[in-house]
């Protein structure tokens, strides 16, 4: 299965990046691919060195001005004109989505992925994995949009909320295992 995984390049504590790397040493594991934005720094190092040290791909999707800052050694990199086609490219490559935690390019990733679920676009699984109740916020702002009719669809059918990385990959191997 390829996991596209949306999340912050960005250096973070511990309690961010144990999850993370718990979450990579599975997918590795289980001989999954890591599609990502191809970055060799942060939190996207940290998945992308526990994806391949535990045995599984790395597809990375860098961007042209990013382009300096992609993971040598990815089992394939592609390097977008702009963001748009990156996300693009990304989701196109990924048979299911995880939203790990990060700052507005992570939650307009999010969005995304969850607008073309909305509209009947994809029916890729998409889990946002809630570590240390990151986006807590986030989810009871979804229910509220769900309770208050901004939601033409069950919330559930859009996304699965997983607080720990093993839930998240069960639930993304029961969603593609009848398909």
């Amino acid at each position: 299965m390829n996991i596209c995984v949306f999340l912050s390049a960005a250096d973070l504590d511990e309690r961010y990046t144990r999850p993370a790397r718990e979450f990579a040493e599975l997918i590795g594991k289980a001989g999954h691919t890591l599609v990502w934005g191809g970055s060799d720094s942060g939190l996207m190092k940290v998945v992308a060195d526990g994806v391949q040290e535990a045995g599984g791909r790395l597809l990375g999707v860098s961007v042209e001005f990013l382009a300096n800052k992609a993971r040598p050694g990815a089992d394939e990199m592609i390097i977008a004109a702009d963001l748009a086609e990156r996300k693009k490219l990304l989701l196109e490559k990924a048979d299911a989505v995880v939203i790990m935690v990060g700052g507005t390019g992570t939650l307009d990733e999010a969005t995304e992925i969850l607008e073309l679920k909305k509209h009947g676009r994809t029916a890729k699984p998409v889990v946002l994995l809630n570590t240390a109740g990151f986006y807590d916020g986030l989810r009871e702002q979804f229910r509220r949009m769900e309770a208050e009719g901004f939601l033409p669809r069950p919330l559930a059918e859009l996304v699965f909320f997983a607080d720990e990385p093993a839930g998240a990959l069960a639930y993304l191997e029961e969603q593609l295992a009848g398909r």
